[in-house]
This record gives structure tokens, C-alpha cells and sequence, in this order.
């Protein structure tokens, strides 16, 4: 765990991760509170509030005296949220400093295939 980051977000974004990399499918259950806590040594209800924070986003659905399960849809959601977070993040960034070198939209996509060759 990281200790700069709340680890109720940290527990939810490892949930995500996993939805995401497909690790944890679509329609299947998630990993419990005891379990979450039991794994991460912490206390359930934090584990709790992490697996809440998911069912607010509709990312997991709960069914009483059976647990937490993966929506449907909820992998398309994480990508697409995740892809906005990259051009924010990342894309942006990098066009603005290209338009600051007078790097076109050309040679700016030259130089991305090309570093992708070699990485």
C-alpha cells in the first residue's frame, strides 16, 4: 500500500485493476471485506468503504447474503475512464509542448511510432 494515498481508494483502484487486466471478469464476485481486510491487514470497514466507492461508481453491484459482483459493462467503463485520464494526464501535456517546439501533428506522430518501435 501506498502511504500517501487513502487506502479505501487504493483497495478500489486494485478492484479496477483487476477488472481491467481481466483478472476479474465480468459477473463474477469480488473479493469480500473480510477478505480485503484479511489480505491487506486493515480494517474492514475500510475495505468496506473502498468496495463502496465501486458500487457508487457501477462498478460492482451488491446482492444481499451473497456479496459484491462485477457489473456488466463495468470493464468498457473503466477503459473509457481510464483512456480520458490518459489524454489529461499524458496526451495533452505532450501536444502542448510539441506545439511549444514546433513539433507538428506529423512529426509528432513519427516520433511516437518510432519510440514505440524501440521501447
Amino acid at each position: 500500500m501506498d502511504e500517501g494515498r487513502p487506502i479505501f481508494v487504493q483497495i478500489a483502484e486494485q478492484i479496477e485493476g483487476s477488472i481491467v487486466d481481466g483478472s476479474l471478469l465480468e459477473g463474477t464476485q469480488a473479493p469480500s471485506t473480510t477478505e480485503l481486510a484479511a489480505f491487506h491487514r486493515i480494517n474492514p470497514a475500510t475495505a468496506a468503504k473502498g468496495l463502496n466507492q465501486l458500487v457508487a461508481d457501477g462498478v460492482l453491484r451488491k446482492r444481499r447474503g451473497i456479496g459484491m459482483f462485477v457489473t456488466e459493462g463495468a470493464r468498457a467503463m473503466l477503459l473509457d475512464r481510464r483512456r480520458e485520464q490518459f489524454v489529461r494526464q499524458f496526451v495533452d501535456p505532450l501536444v502542448t509542448e510539441a506545439r511549444k517546439l514546433g513539433v507538428g501533428p506529423a512529426e509528432l506522430t513519427e516520433m511516437i511510432q518510432t519510440s514505440a518501435a524501440h521501447g
